[in-house]
């Protein structure tokens, strides 16, 4: 999908012009392919079997499907637009469900929702899915591909999630796992859970590696070698039990400590 496309919403017989503009961006660092001898970026030449070397333009370059063994049907953007009817090109919602329904495995990438008019009607089916807490199901034709969709609220905004069809997500390659385990490591197990939880906030979390490669580029335009980062000692547990033990023991407080030493501060006031 495009960085920003236009199309409508549709829910029964009510029509929202819309766009629809990406919601995350990647934070990838580019490094460019170069010759180890001359340091001169790589390029790419597209050529075709039979063209003795010769560079195919980009306006020479046609979609074909193989029919036939060297057979092929050419479709151009006109064929492929021709295709899609008035419906495929509109976010028709088909139903609407809790967003808890959808498995996150079938989540793709998500895009913010604007209207482009008809703002009362946007208005109304977001607080309308905000207060029955409910998502919409739809289909739509984007560029040359059908894609499930998902309209939701979040925040006071709404957003469109492209899911994954159920024939596009694999099945896992691993058997189904069957271990054993006691009472007591399964408790143990979920009181290291509960001392782990709390509530996911998204600004709490950086990419620290990438953080760490800006650092190395800047060192290495000052000529300084990359220092190898620091990891902490492994300390691997003889068994399960003691490894639960141990991560229960390094969650709990040292209430005791700080007990005393408020003691012997009151202690040292008093004196």
């Amino acid at each position: 999908m495009a960085y920003s496309y236009k199309c409508s919403i549709s829910f029964g017989l009510v029509y929202i012009p819309v766009t629809l503009h990406a919601a995350v961006k990647t934070q990838d660092i580019g490094f460019h392919l170069l010759d180890k001898k001359t340091m001169r970026r790589i390029k790419y030449k597209k050529t075709c079997e039979g063209c003795e070397d010769r560079e195919i333009r980009p306006e020479d370059i046609v979609k074909g499907y193989e029919y036939d063994d060297g057979k092929y049907v050419v479709f151009s953007e006109e064929d492929f637009e021709n295709l899609k009817s008035k419906t495929d090109k509109n976010i028709t919602i088909e139903l609407f469900t809790d967003i808890s329904e959808i498995d996150p495995i079938y989540f793709d990438r998500p895009y913010y929702v604007n209207p482009a008019g008809a703002e009362n009607a946007y208005a109304l089916l977001l607080r309308a899915m905000e207060e029955e807490n409910r998502a919409g199901v739809a289909k739509a034709v984007l560029g040359n591909r059908e894609t499930l969709l998902v309209l939701r609220a979040h925040r006071g905004q709404m957003l469109v999630n492209t899911l994954f069809f159920a024939d596009e997500v694999q099945k896992n390659p691993a058997k189904e796992v069957k271990g054993t385990y006691s009472d007591a490591e399964l408790s143990l197990a979920r009181s290291v859970l509960n001392g782990m939880s709390g509530t996911f906030r998204a600004e709490n979390y950086r990419n620290e590696y990438s953080e760490r490669v800006k650092e190395a580029i800047g060192r290495k335009i000052a000529g300084k070698e990359i220092v190898r980062a620091k990891e902490g000692a492994a300390n691997p547990a003889v068994n399960l039990m003691e490894a639960l033990q141990a991560s229960l023991k390094g969650l709990q407080k040292p209430a005791k400590k700080a007990v005393r030493k408020g003691v012997s501060a009151k202690k040292e006031k008093r004196a």
